[in-house]
């Protein structure tokens, strides 16, 4: 128990306090971004290259020029060019192919079989149809034979594919002493002036046995036209020949010919040796056409691309069967390597139609079979040569 003295006053209650205020609210403070990643450390540059000598002022301002793209350009005019020379070998051929001479040769029965290979028939008919008087002077034709027969009788063999032979050329004398089918026996180009093709073709298969697979026909005046269309054809005669009757006088050695010219040096006889001779420039005079007309000298000049095909359309006549690509396979074959031969002779004689030529029938039976068969043909054969 706490005493207190006498007289002790309480000491006075404090005052009250006032009453604590809250402190003010502060803004939140935004938080500090993340410190970025330290860059990685970089590449020292090289070091500039050396200075550069200014280059010479240009004497003249030249504009900027458009760069060409002639490769582009050439490669089209390429194009545009091959279709042309396409289109335009498609349309001649077409042309070629309608416009051509036809008629029904091989329209008779009783013809052999098939051979092997692919035989021609060509013929070239001395008819003097067509031409006028004037004409006739000028080619030294002599005067009208009415249906005419054929200065020139060729069989041509060509072989089928895989052979390994030569094309092969065999000249028929045209004074050959055969049989003529419902006519008995006469010369052999009796038979074009009696029957006209069909009775030659008739004839030349009965007589050889060899099955013919296309005709092809050149008169006098489309000889010459296709000649001088092809601007000449070069020939190398032995000797010089002078005749009259054919209208020729031309010296030894290479020359081109013209037209009428050649067409006087395939049909002359002024020769020592006449008919034989005669033969034998037909087919050099054959292979020289093919050899002038594939030749990239001729066609050049743009002119024959027109003159040689309307020549050739307007001279040839073949057969109804027959079309351009057989006269393109045909002028192939003559142009590369070929055997050009004589059909054996066996001797000259005389008969009721006049001298004629009997041929070797042994030989000439060898001959043909090889043909048939498209074997190599005898050596006896060739050496049996006129």
């Amino acid at each position: 128990m706490i005493r207190r003295e006498p007289g002790y006053r309480p000491p006075p209650p404090p005052p009250p306090s006032p009453p604590r205020q809250a402190p003010p609210r502060q803004p939140p403070q935004r938080q500090a971004p993340p410190t970025p990643p330290p860059p990685p450390p970089q590449r020292q540059a090289p070091p500039p290259p050396p200075p550069r000598r200014p280059a010479p002022p240009p004497s003249a301002t030249v504009p900027p020029k458009r760069k060409k793209r002639w490769g582009r350009r050439i490669f089209a005019t390429l194009v545009i060019l091959v279709l042309l020379v396409v289109g335009g070998l498609v349309g001649g051929a077409v042309w070629i192919d309608t416009s051509l001479h036809r008629v029904a040769v091989f329209d008779y029965s009783g013809r052999p079989a098939a051979s092997a290979g692919t035989t021609w028939l060509l013929v070239g008919s001395d008819s003097r149809a067509g031409l006028t008087p004037e004409q006739q002077a000028e080619l030294t034709t002599g005067g009208d034979l009415g249906n005419g027969r054929t200065d020139t009788i060729l069989v041509v063999h060509i072989p089928g594919l895989g052979s390994g032979g030569p094309t092969t050329m065999v000249s028929l004398p045209r004074d050959s002493y055969v049989n003529i089918p419902g006519h008995g026996k006469d010369k052999i180009n009796a038979a074009f002036a009696e029957g006209g093709a069909p009775l030659l073709a008739q004839t030349v298969e009965e007589a050889t046995g060899l099955h013919l697979d296309h005709y092809a026909e050149v008169g006098f005046d489309g000889f010459a036209v296709v000649v001088d269309a092809l601007g000449g054809v070069d020939v190398c005669p032995a000797d010089a020949i002078d005749d009259p009757l054919a209208g020729i006088n031309i010296p030894a050695g290479c020359q081109t010919l013209d037209g009428r010219t050649a067409l006087g040096y395939v049909r002359s006889r002024a020769t020592p040796r006449a008919d034989l001779d005669r033969m034998v420039h037909q087919r050099e005079f054959m292979a020289a056409v093919m050899h002038r007309a594939s030749s990239p000298l001729v066609w050049v000049n743009p002119w024959r691309w027109y003159s040689v095909p309307h020549a050739a359309v307007g001279s040839l006549t073949v057969d109804s069967g027959d079309h351009v690509w057989d006269l393109a396979q045909l002028g192939w074959a003559l142009h590369g390597s070929t055997t050009a031969i004589t059909v054996p002779i066996g001797e000259f004689t005389g008969s009721d139609s006049g001298s004629v030529v009997v041929w070797d029938s042994e030989a000439a039976d060898q001959l043909f079979q090889a043909l048939r068969t498209d074997s190599a043909i005898p050596k006896s054969v060739i050496d049996a040569q006129p």
